[in-house]
């Protein structure tokens, strides 16, 4: 009805303004005779003929009327924009029309007109004059506007005419952002028929469709179907210029109804192209239900996601630690969040029953600003809470900025690795995972270096501690079980290419790339974080646990990827007219051309498909902690050649690229020269 009504109305106001004021003049004369007629009926009872008795009087009407309508404005005014002043307008002209017409024909009196049609037309009049006003601007404005709104919205097509399409499809209906015009499905039964009054389409019709049509998005309502056919979906996808949304899994969305806000960029995982692995419960559990639990660098991208994740297990306490107080406060805030909608919902599941929400599990959290590297601090967290597990995340993990600030990358990188591996053995903490990274094999940045040389501390106290023997002057009765977890980059931290790309491309770009032929593995954060979780729940005392990561991805795919499911083009040397460049900037300062995972060749199958187990040569203790006190003096004075070469000789296969780049170092070396 709406579109019927639109219609109609897009030629009328297509006219010209002598053309709309003729036709609203022509209008205002026609009430003025329907006006009469009528009066006569109300008062004679009987539709009498237009050219009887009635003619004089609407004569009369319309010879009065139009000429005060014209002085009183009415035909200057805008109809679909007119408000209270247009219609105080009418009110006058009207008391001015009425006081004439009765005067004629209630006071002095026509033969064969009734007096009291005197009184009765004027007001028919004014009630249909102020009617056709108010629906002008109803009809003319509201409707009108709301209908070119809705026409100049970017169009979209949801994919998928199931459960999940029609409640999205609903839930769009007002949009103010996007309009939904029909539905593509891959079941050809449905093609051709029509859902809520949204047609569905083939999808192998859809490059003829956008010749036709300004369509420029689609949204995937495919929340059950497998990674497979998704990837498939979006592989044809991105060969149309439309930018490609998606709703969350299945076990992402409530119950209820799909909403609006349910709809979201692409999912970070589907530009990966792989299904992840469904997780092992058993081992999600292992250490941490029921137990306290320590993060380091909570705050951080794989902190913050192990911490979500361990939430889920039910601790008895979650210890957030972390340097950065905004950091800390937004986590604790998002966790304490999730804690208050998990116990809503478990208080509505026992039917308002009050007195079983003292079941719901309760887990304290707690929020703890520290440094790793400040032993003191350290001791006295692990002797306060007593941790049974503890999950080392904290760590410089930018490999430029490293680069640039060596010193500060070693102490917090190892020394805080040392600090907390020793409070914990001090504190009898049972199980400690440390979050490495596969730039720790064969490293050429400073970074990298540093994370082997913490895994190798871990490696070298496992080593001390199974003996059993006193180190430091300190009896040890409970065997702390370290682990190390290895993998690469996950798509979405804080640091990775995907935030800042997407960042690029919504700002007409270029998209900045290091260099053409870079490679990198792989991961969602979710996935990294329960992996991390499973592994160290198989850590036995020592072990160095790699990810299996899938295929090494090319940068300059991603990129490509993430352009074309985004509506648009890459602009290169085949496509000149592309939407967004490419622009290469060069390696940064210790960075590789591609990352591995394994420094051995003779990795072993663990009972987690994804985890594998290597064996990782490391020195042990006694020359270990000589070697890392005499680094300890070379980072305490900034000797940044000096704490290359004594890195150089700690972490078998590091290959330092490029000269000394520390700012300190470099603002010390201009001083000089300058003097």
């Amino acid at each position: 009805m709406n579109r019927y009504l639109f219609g109609v109305i897009r030629p009328v106001l297509d006219f010209s303004r002598p053309v709309k004021r003729g036709f609203v003049f022509a209008i205002d004369a026609g009430l003025c005779v329907f006006s009469v007629w009528l009066a006569f009926y109300l008062r004679v009872g009987t539709f009498l003929p237009l050219f009887d008795s009635a003619f004089w009087p609407a004569l009369v009407s319309v010879v009065l009327a139009l000429p005060i309508f014209i002085t009183s404005g009415f035909y200057r005014t805008i109809f679909r924009y007119s408000g209270l002043p247009a219609m105080v307008s009418v009110g006058r002209a009207m008391l001015l029309y009425s006081v004439a017409f009765a005067t004629i024909f209630t006071f002095w009196g026509v033969d064969g007109v009734p007096r009291t049609v005197g009184l009765i037309q004027p007001m028919l009049l004014l009630l249909l004059v102020g009617a056709s006003r108010a629906l002008a601007r109803v009809w003319l404005g509201g409707l009108y506007h709301q209908q070119s709104r809705k026409a100049s919205l970017p169009q979209a097509l949801i994919y998928g005419a199931g459960s999940a399409g029609r409640q999205l499809a609903s839930a769009m209906a007002n949009s103010p952002e996007i309009r939904v015009v029909g539905f593509i499905d891959d079941d050809d039964r449905l093609h051709g028929h029509v859902l809520n009054g949204l047609p569905i389409h083939n999808p192998a019709d859809l490059a003829e469709m956008l010749n036709f049509s300004p369509i420029t998005d689609v949204l995937l309502a495919l929340p059950s179907v497998s990674r497979q056919r998704r990837n498939e979906i979006l592989n044809a996808l991105k060969l149309h210029k439309v930018a490609v949304r998606t709703l969350p899994g299945l076990s992402d969305i409530a119950t209820g109804k799909v909403r609006l806000s349910d709809v979201r960029e692409l999912d970070i995982d589907d530009l990966l192209g792989r299904e992840p692995v469904k997780p092992n419960g058993l081992l999600l559990n292992l250490n941490t239900h029921g137990k306290t639990v320590l993060v380091t660098g909570a705050g951080g991208s794989i902190g913050s996601e192990l911490c979500r994740q361990i939430l889920k297990t039910n601790p008895k306490q979650l210890l957030l630690l972390e340097m950065s107080e905004f950091a800390l406060y937004q986590i604790h805030q998002e966790l304490q969040a999730i804690l208050a909608g998990d116990r809503l919902s478990f208080s509505e599941s026992v039917e308002g029953d009050a007195s079983e929400l003292s079941d719901a599990p309760y887990i304290e959290i707690v929020p703890l600003l520290a440094s790793v590297c400040d032993e003191g601090r350290m001791h006295e967290i692990m002797s306060v809470w007593k941790p049974q597990t503890v999950y080392h995340a904290a760590a410089y993990k930018h490999v430029p900025l490293v680069e640039h600030n060596p010193a500060e990358g070693v102490r917090n990188n190892v020394w805080g690795t040392r600090v907390c591996a020793e409070a914990a053995m001090h504190h009898a903490v049972r199980n400690f995972v440390l979050v490495s990274t596969d730039k720790a094999v064969r490293p050429t940045n400073i970074m990298g270096a540093t994370k082997r040389l913490a895994e190798m501390v871990l490696q070298a106290l496992a080593e001390v501690n199974a003996d059993p023997i006193a180190k430091g002057g300190r009896a040890l009765t409970v065997n702390t079980t370290f682990s190390m977890v290895r993998f690469g980059n996950v798509l979405g931290s804080s640091g990775s290419v995907v935030p800042l790309f997407r960042e690029q491309i919504k700002n007409g770009g270029p998209i900045t790339l290091t260099h053409t032929g870079i490679t990198r593995y792989f991961m969602t954060i979710p996935e990294a974080a329960q992996l991390v979780i499973q592994a160290g729940a198989m850590g036995q005392g020592g072990d160095v646990f790699v990810l299996d990561m899938g295929q090494p991805v090319k940068i300059i795919d991603l990129a490509r990827r993430m352009v074309e499911l985004s509506g648009m083009t890459v602009r290169d040397e085949l496509h000149p007219d592309g939407d967004i460049a490419l622009t290469v900037t060069g390696l940064r300062p210790g960075e590789k051309l591609y990352e591995e995972l394994l420094i051995g060749d003779n990795p072993k199958s663990t009972q987690h498909p994804r985890i594998m187990k290597a064996q990782e040569q490391f020195t042990r203790w006694p020359e270990l902690e000589q070697k890392l006190n005499a680094l300890s003096i070379s980072m305490s004075i900034n000797d940044v050649p000096a704490i290359r070469g004594q890195l150089q000789d700690l972490v078998s296969g590091y290959q330092p690229s490029g000269e000394v780049v520390d700012w300190v170092h470099l603002a010390l070396k201009r001083k000089a020269l300058a003097n």
